[in-house]
């Protein structure tokens, strides 16, 4: 929660690249996450074949993918 992503597909009339904030993380078998685009717009349901991880985010996953 809190993540910074960005589209890498284009959803319900956003274009690739929109960034957004996590909202809500939910699920056990199926990671699946609520988004607030920049513009306002929330969308829910979006997994890891719509997202990628920007700025903070990618560097500590990048850093925690280093230690492992």
């Amino acid at each position: 929660m809190g993540d910074t992503v960005s589209l890498t597909t284009e959803v319900e009339g956003l274009p690739i690249g929109s960034e957004g904030k996590v909202i809500l993380a939910n699920g056990f078998n199926w990671l699946r996450y609520r988004i607030r685009f920049a513009n306002g717009t929330e969308i829910g349901n979006l997994d890891h074949r719509h997202l990628q991880p920007i700025g903070k985010t990618a560097r500590r996953l990048d850093r925690a993918a280093k230690r492992a």
